[in-house]
């Protein structure tokens, strides 16, 4: 198959069967075409608790639910089947966002419970994903941060990230602000292969230069590693990253929870059919025969010689570049409630 042959086939409906139906539908013929379709969330809270110690965060944020991006490997597809919709093509087309969630958050922040945590972005899916340039859900939360001097980590591929330069600046100096970009690809066909509506590699670096000149601290999330595909691009990656200025880097193996398993071997397989058996068998070495490893403390990294070489060339590489550690938070927090009545409230 080639190269258009295989974009235009991710253009057709394609889900894994979803564990809480009772039913499968088959298509008789060929699948119907996707189209975008918006769902409003009227959720009734802004944060949700992550419990995972894999995570340097115990907060986070979700403007949106499902991604336009439309990542073959994103380990947050099996969340959508909880909406009833499907884990594939429904991850990508049927986007869910929640209007309110810039006053809910602000209401979560007066609640005398709330001690300035750290809240991450985009611990879910993509909080700059193109919906955000017209609804502007992040920008408005990252504003009752900025207000209440609430401190923010964000992830993103997006250069969309760019538009709010001066305000994730002024959350840095206030407060506490970092941004990663997430680039696990330098090479731009396998990226526009497996990540085909995210931003090239070389915009991605753009953005890093103009964060690190507009005074936010940037870092390269060089996630997920793909054994077989992309380990070999990781010195690249971290070089053409520090050129633009980030001064922090993360990694982590490639992940296939639940029905992911299944989005990713059939894009890998439509889009760079001369690769996919090379890099299934390549993620099994680096996770003990497996294709995933669901266990606490096990599922960002892998296992065995191979795994060990890639974790230690991209560290030997962060090292010789000259990668720092990210930005700790201020402690005490710098969280304050601006409106009248913080002091005593915050005494119930």
């Amino acid at each position: 198959m080639t190269a258009k042959a295989a974009r235009e086939a991710l253009r057709l409906i394609h889900n894994p069967p979803n564990p809480w139906h009772h039913g499968v539908v088959e298509h008789v013929g060929p699948p119907p075409l996707a189209v975008l379709e918006l769902f409003e969330d009227r959720t009734r809270s802004a944060l949700s608790k992550n419990d995972s110690p894999d995570l340097g965060f115990a907060f986070s944020v979700n403007p949106y639910r499902g991604c336009y991006h439309g990542c073959a490997y994103c380990y947050a597809r099996p969340s959508h089947e909880h909406l009833d919709f499907g884990a594939g093509t429904d991850f990508e087309r049927k986007l869910v966002y929640k209007p309110d969630i810039a006053a809910l958050l602000r209401a979560a922040f007066d609640k005398p419970s709330w001690r300035g945590d750290l809240i991450a972005f985009s611990g879910n899916t993509d909080c700059y994903q193109p919906l955000e340039a017209s609804l502007g859900l992040t920008r408005a939360c990252l504003k009752v941060c900025l207000e209440y001097k609430n401190p923010v980590s964000i992830i993103t591929k997006s250069a969309l990230v760019e538009r709010d330069v001066e305000l994730l600046a002024d959350l840095a100096r206030e407060a506490h602000c970092t941004v990663h970009l997430s680039i696990p690809f330098d090479d731009e066909a396998q990226a526009r292969a497996l990540e085909p509506h995210a931003p090239s590699p070389a915009r991605r670096y753009k953005a890093i230069e103009r964060l690190a000149k507009g005074g936010v601290p940037v870092g390269v999330m060089v996630a997920p590693i793909i054994p077989g595909l992309s380990d070999s691009q990781v010195p690249t990656i971290l070089k053409r990253a520090r050129d633009a200025g980030a001064t922090f880097t993360g990694r982590s193996l490639l992940r296939l929870p639940g029905p992911v398993e299944e989005v990713f071997v059939h894009r890998l397989s439509l889009a760079l059919p001369h690769r996919a058996e090379r890099v299934m068998s390549a993620l099994r070495e680096c996770r003990g025969g497996k294709l995933d490893e669901g266990r606490f403390g096990r599922r960002m990294v892998g296992v065995g010689e191979r795994w060990k070489a890639i974790d230690e060339l991209a560290e030997a590489h962060a090292r010789r570049l000259g990668y720092q550690r990210p930005p700790q938070l201020p402690d005490p927090t710098p969280f304050r409630r601006p409106h009248k009545g913080a002091k005593q409230l915050a005494l119930w």
